[in-house]
């Protein structure tokens, strides 16, 4: 049995609130006195399905709430009941999932929220095969009022768009791709910290779902959204992380896949970072596969160099992927009046320099307090936070929590 709900868009912690909230993007709010984006709709309505019923669906409705069936209906509450002071960077298993389906040389249907849990792939469908498959993530913040930030969710799109077209695969619009994100994060709201105890990560996947026994693009694909609230990535926090330089193995090669944020690239790269955290390292620094001499990344991270207040990062030519937290912190490095270079840095750079440090959607920032390269350590501003480091994580995260007036635009807003 279904019940649909519309909901109230305004409102503070604590009030009554009806199960689900979810809001049609890209609708200016004449109320807004920033300049980021804010998401707000009059009305919207929402059949959750219950167990009986295999297939939910979203549609647009007034603001009341009809439920016929009382007692089959999910009441969702404000926060959800979970230690948010211990919060890690693991997966926690929320209430809702979005799907959408798309036929090779097709166009993507209507997706769906649906509860979430296992999905149901053919044991020869292209992603388990012939990994035909890619990801994105970007987080949603919680702000003092209540209110919910995105962080430049088009920047996910357009990459998982360039990703897709490299893997032969189609994949969601823009507008399509940032209104299943919206969808998702307001059915999840009750799993978004409050401000200041972390985020909700947003986990999109795109994927050959059908069968493809020989070699050649999927049939069939599946567009498919979950999220998890997250405290910090490294254990360690914002306290500086320990690389070791891996010269043996190469997490990219030129003419690869190295470029875009398909599957394959994280498991290649599990044996080098497993070797070093038994080590008592907390992640590898990966050099290029054609001179081992010039760096590339770090194994979900892209790497930075500080020397003489000149920021230098590794140019993106293909085997580096094109970090939207990477774009954001030089565009902010640069309005803040530091000069930046992208560029190839060598290793030996990375042994001479200030401050180095790492950026990531899932660590925002990490300053690197030692490298050690062919059994050479190196440590950095005495193992503490490098002064550039910490000014540009501060403007950054204080951009995404909504404690700074966003002048670049890049926050959406959800009431």
């Amino acid at each position: 049995m279904a019940m649909e709900c519309g909901f109230s868009v305004i409102g503070r912690l604590g009030m009554p609130r009806s199960p689900v909230l979810l809001h049609s993007p890209f609708v200016s709010d004449p109320n807004s006195n920033n300049n980021g984006r804010t998401l707000f709709s009059s009305s919207v309505k929402l059949q959750i399905q219950t167990a009986d019923v295999p297939s939910p669906v979203v549609t647009t409705s007034s603001i009341r709430c009809e439920a016929t069936q009382a007692s089959n209906a999910r009441v969702i509450p404000e926060l959800a009941d979970i230690n948010w002071d211990n919060l890690g960077f693991g997966h926690v298993p929320t209430d809702y999932m979005y799907i959408m389906k798309c036929a090779q040389g097709g166009n993507f249907t209507t997706g769906v929220m649906q509860p979430f849990g296992n999905i149901e792939l053919s044991p020869s469908s292209g992603v388990l095969n012939y990994g035909q498959g890619l990801f994105e993530g970007l987080k949603a913040y919680r702000k003092a009022d209540g209110s919910i930030l995105l962080f430049r969710p088009e920047e996910n799109a357009l990459r998982m768009r360039m990703g897709a077209e490299r893997m032969c695969m189609p994949s969601p619009s823009v507008e399509q791709f940032v209104d299943a994100i919206t969808k998702t994060v307001l059915a999840n709201r009750r799993w978004i910290p409050p401000h200041g105890k972390g985020s909700l990560y947003v986990r999109p996947l795109l994927m050959g779902s059908g069968p493809a026994l020989g070699l050649q693009p999927a049939p069939e694909y599946t567009f498919l959204i979950f999220v998890s609230p997250v405290g910090n990535y490294f254990k360690e926090g914002l306290a500086p992380i320990n690389l070791v330089v891996e010269n043996e193995f190469h997490r990219a090669a030129p003419g690869g896949t190295g470029g875009v944020k398909v599957i394959g690239n994280y498991a290649a790269v599990l044996k080098a970072q497993q070797a070093a955290k038994a080590k008592g390292y907390s992640d590898v620094l990966y050099l290029d596969a054609v001179h081992k001499r010039y760096l590339e990344e770090v194994s979900s991270c892209n790497v930075f160099v500080v020397k003489d207040n000149i920021i230098s990062t590794p140019a993106i030519r293909g085997t580096i992927l094109p970090g939207i937290t990477r774009k954001s912190i030089i565009d902010v490095a640069r309005s803040e009046g530091y000069q930046v270079e992208e560029r190839l840095v060598s290793v030996d750079e990375l042994l001479d320099a200030d401050e180095v440090f790492c950026t990531g959607t899932a660590v925002v920032i990490s300053p690197v307090g030692s490298i050690t390269h062919l059994g050479k350590r190196v440590e950095y501003q005495n193992r503490g936070i490098g002064v550039v480091s910490q000014k540009l994580y501060s403007t950054l995260t204080n951009l995404q929590m909504g404690l700074s007036e966003d002048k670049l635009g890049w926050t959406m807003r959800l009431s």
